[in-house]
């Protein structure tokens, strides 16, 4: 199964800087930690010293019968006195020195010509760490986060050595309740700013992708967000400006294609005139079937410049009604066009231009698949309007391609039929500005199949 990440950026940088947080909490925690470990192991070894200074003092005024008792006394689990006549420290290392805080070092008097040293506690020598490199091994001694053997050795008066050996365990990681209830309210306290400012720049974004959602070529520019960050506040404006811009754009396309096409009109008509004059009979046929190709192109052009013109005003349309009453019409000049399903509904709608795409599509039906069936299906948020027909179909591959201009797919439709290539890609301007959309595809049990969805 794919990992799926979180899409809103609201969940990304809340996911991220809880991440972020833990892993800070958990890299101060270890700090804490081996700072405590390595002040509990100065402790230590401060303790273990003026015990053995204590206890060296003692033997030198004890009678030599008495030390096997003192020593039994002083020894104890983790700590070890013996007398010997050599040291047992090969290497004294000053372990006192930069470990020892300012405090303890001025108070602690050492005894003159003690040796100290730590040895690593393997796991052959009884530990729980099996043995290390020596870098490493150093590094964790001086942490104070390692078992070690703390060995001195101690001379006394009658030239014998004092030696002893104390074992420090690792100290036990302990997480106070303090740092757990500081970790849980800074995680809190993180989080809620987090969540106010991304909300700041998050908000504004949804409905800036709303607004955009809602450009129409007919209708006033949505409300853009005035609040949020600077950065939003720009957006916002640029959006607004683009739709000033593309509505100025396209209105002017429309006007100039409605003026071109009107103003070819009339020299159509004046060639048409003169080519009726033509005496050669086979010329005159050809002249005429071309003019009359270019008549139907004008007008096509015509069509389309006010299907899309945002002149003229919506209003409310009973789309089933128009279907039912299309499909009429057209079932009377040829074959059927059947309404299987029309519940009625009522939407916003330019009716002129509205009925000419959507008798451009059903003829199309008509026309290539031998009649078609009609059904309308609407939920809470889409009305869609559903034409099959059982014709041959079209190519996968040529299915988008219908809607450019002029294009006939001459393969799969019979090359007797008429039009000039642009009846879908009218239908196609109208319908979105309508601020409806329609898609093609082939049915498995043969014919095309297209769907008009209006939005509610």
């Amino acid at each position: 199964m794919s990992r799926r990440r979180p899409r809103s950026l609201l969940t990304q940088v809340a996911l991220l800087s809880f991440v972020a947080l833990l892993v800070a909490q958990f890299v101060s925690f270890w700090l804490f930690t081996a700072d405590r470990a390595k002040r509990i192991r100065v402790a230590q070894r401060i303790e273990v010293v003026e015990r053995v200074a204590a206890v060296a003092a003692l033997l030198d005024k004890a009678p030599v019968t008495a030390r096997d008792d003192l020593l039994e006394a002083a020894s104890s689990r983790s700590t070890r006195f013996d007398i010997a006549a050599a040291t047992i420290v090969d290497h004294p290392v000053d372990l006192l020195g930069a470990d020892c805080g300012q405090h303890h070092c001025d108070e602690l008097d050492l005894p003159a010509g003690l040796r100290m040293q730590e040895e690593y506690i393997s796991r052959r020598d009884g530990g729980r760490f099996s043995e290390p490199s020596h870098r490493f091994r150093d590094r964790i001694m001086k942490s104070g986060l390692a078992p070690v053997a703390f060995k001195l050795s101690l001379p006394l008066r009658d030239a014998q050595w004092l030696n002893v050996t104390s074992r420090f365990d690792r100290p036990a990681i302990q997480l106070p309740p303090q740092v757990l209830g500081t970790t849980l309210v800074s995680l809190a306290l993180v989080l809620a700013a987090l969540w106010f400012a991304l909300r700041r720049v998050t908000r504004p974004l949804d409905q800036l992708a709303s607004a955009a959602d809602g450009f129409g070529l007919d209708a006033p520019p949505p409300r853009m967000p005035t609040g949020g960050p600077r950065e939003v506040r720009a957006l916002s404006d640029a959006l607004a400006r683009m739709h000033e811009r593309l509505s100025r754009m396209l209105g002017e396309r429309t006007r100039m294609l409605a003026a071109l096409g009107h103003d070819l009109r009339s020299p159509i008509t004046a060639l048409r005139v003169r080519a009726e004059m033509v005496d050669d009979a086979e010329n005159k046929e050809r002249m005429i079937a071309t003019l009359d190709e270019m008549q139907q192109m004008v007008e096509a052009t015509l069509a389309f410049a006010r299907g899309v013109s945002t002149d003229q005003p919506s209003e409310p349309v009973d789309l089933a009604a128009l279907v039912s009453e299309l499909a009429a019409e057209l079932s009377a000049i040829g074959p059927p066009i059947r309404i299987t399903s029309a519940t009625p509904v009522v939407l916003p709608l330019r009716r002129v231009p509205l009925r000419r795409a959507l008798r451009n599509i059903l003829e199309n039906a008509q026309r290539y698949g031998g009649g078609g069936e009609v059904r309308i299906e609407h939920d809470g948020t889409e009305v869609r309007m559903v034409i099959e027909d059982r014709g041959p179909g079209i190519p996968d591959s040529e299915l988008a391609r219908v809607f450019e201009p002029f294009v006939r797919l001459e393969t799969s439709r019979s090359r007797d039929t008429g039009g000039s290539g642009l009846g879908l890609p009218i239908a196609r301007a109208i319908l979105q500005a309508n601020g409806a959309s329609i898609t093609l595809s082939n049915r498995p049990e043969g014919g095309l199949r297209g769907t008009v969805t209006f939005a509610r």
